[in-house]
């Protein structure tokens, strides 16, 4: 299987240190959710204003199986613990690259700083200025290093490059492609853009929805007016 590698064009969104969002194909948008709406009544558009009144409407009331006729499929590129909470988002379709197909290139996550354990959010983390830096960095800036070094070391003594890789770490980037209606990503958006999602993929949930917004205008729209009633 050959290297999945990002094409140098326009809609390119670098995220973190290496890694980025790209859209590779677009299907539908506003008007393909309210058309898919309307035929359940044999109707057809009635006018901008009338259309978009209708997706405040669907969001607003839980119809939004009209939003699962447009389609986005993206290329992404992140760190492979980032890709795990990632496909734990399961209406969707992946394809990753494989270390099995591939040698695995030398490209890890570095954080720009480590952040301490959140003492009341188990799963969380908070910034905390007290932390040695610089100690913390250059631990991590070892291990990493001496897991490639020992990735190359197994490979030149004839290991299989599926046993080979099990020495890299989860900070290790993969690449995927990811295909995906809009009614699931607004929910991988509402769930990964929260301030309670790890930091990491939050970056590429601002991405992602950067994008949404940008084909989808009306639906976007509707939805963060939806989402804002609802937190007030």
């Amino acid at each position: 299987m050959p290297e999945i590698k990002a094409q140098p064009e326009q809609g390119l969104h670098k995220v973190l240190d290496k890694g980025f969002v790209r859209l590779i194909e677009f299907m539908g948008g506003d008007q393909r959710a309210v058309d898919s709406a309307r035929v359940s009544f044999g109707s057809v558009s009635k006018g901008e204003a009338q259309d978009k009144k209708l997706v405040e409407y669907l969001l607003a009331n839980g119809h939004l199986s009209p939003f699962e006729h447009s389609v986005f499929q993206f290329h992404i590129k992140c760190p492979i613990f980032v890709a795990r909470q990632w496909m734990r988002h399961r209406i969707a379709s992946y394809n990753e690259i494989s270390a099995r197909y591939t040698e695995v290139q030398d490209e890890f996550y570095i954080p720009e700083a480590f952040r301490a354990q959140d003492r009341i959010n188990r799963q969380g983390s908070v910034r905390n200025g007290a932390l040695e830096q610089e100690k913390m960095l250059a631990i991590y800036d070892r291990a990493v290093k001496a897991s490639y070094e020992a990735y190359r070391q197994l490979l030149e003594a004839g290991a299989a490059r599926e046993m080979a890789r099990m020495v890299l770490p989860v900070s290790q980037y993969t690449q995927f492609h990811w295909t995906i209606n809009a009614r699931s990503l607004l929910n991988f958006i509402s769930l990964r853009a929260d301030e309670h999602a790890q930091y990491e993929i939050r970056r590429y949930a601002d991405a992602i929805r950067d994008v949404f917004m940008e084909k989808m205008p009306w639906t976007w729209e509707a939805y963060a007016k939806l989402h804002e009633k609802k937190n007030h």
